[in-house]
């Protein structure tokens, strides 16, 4: 009974060891199973009519080929080509180079058309020359030290023309500071070059806003009466004040 017991022991203490060394028991895998679709397939097919339809719309013809008859305009156009071709077309490299040359041409006459329309002088535009236009006495460059700017804003004032007597005070205030050398009057500078020209903080701040008086009224122009122009006119005169 004694001997028994441990063969029982030991013959169990193998198997769980065996067990455990081996894992456990793998599960037999089932073959997968294959379903079978069974709904209804629909055929659609094409409908001819519409085919056609599109076939003959030109928005859908990707071919290069021309559908429908050539316009009088196009057919004018292929026969002076052909001409062209007639002529030339035996001559290697000629045929491209005169379809290029032709294309360049059309493009030149239309930019030509819209300059002419534009009122733009392609010419003067190439040599970057600006276009020259006479304007009268109240809208001209005049030379500050050619005119008697007193004789000539009395004559604007009794005319009640305002703005050009502002402009011709404003014309006088340059010759006052090119006579004292404090601007380098020209006849093509701008006024906010002689802003920048001014060395002397105060004399720079009081002309910038004669400056821009003058602008407003002769630029922009504003309709001024005879009370406006004796407060600009009085601006004016102060600026001398300013002056050495």
């Amino acid at each position: 009974m004694h001997k028994f017991i441990p063969a029982f022991i030991l013959t169990l203490l193998i198997t769980l060891f065996l067990i455990s060394a081996t894992g456990a028991p793998v599960k037999k895998k089932l073959p997968a199973k294959v379903s079978i679709d069974t709904s209804k397939i629909e055929v659609k097919k094409f409908d001819a009519n519409a085919i056609k339809k599109y076939k003959a719309d030109k928005d859908f013809n990707y071919t290069g080929e021309a559908v429908g008859q050539p316009s009088f305009w196009e057919r004018f156009w292929n026969w002076l080509w052909d001409k062209f071709l007639g002529l030339f077309g035996r001559i290697p490299y000629v045929g491209p180079i005169l379809k290029y040359l032709l294309l360049g041409l059309a493009i030149a006459l239309l930019t030509y058309i819209i300059f002419q329309a534009l009122g733009i002088d392609a010419a003067q535009l190439l040599r970057g020359d600006a276009k020259k236009i006479d304007l009268a006495y109240s809208e001209s460059l005049e030379n500050i030290h050619e005119m008697n700017f007193d004789a000539e804003i009395e004559k604007a004032i009794s005319q009640h023309n305002f703005r050009l007597a502002v402009r011709l005070l404003y014309l006088k205030c340059l010759k006052q500071l090119s006579d004292k050398n404090l601007i380098q009057w020209q006849i093509d500078k701008t006024n906010a070059a002689y802003i920048y020209e001014l060395a002397d903080p105060v004399q720079k701040q009081i002309f910038g806003l004669l400056t821009r008086q003058f602008e407003y009224v002769w630029y922009g122009n504003f309709f001024i009466d005879k009370d406006t122009f004796s407060n600009i006119n009085l601006s004016f005169q102060n600026f001398k004040n300013h002056l050495p």
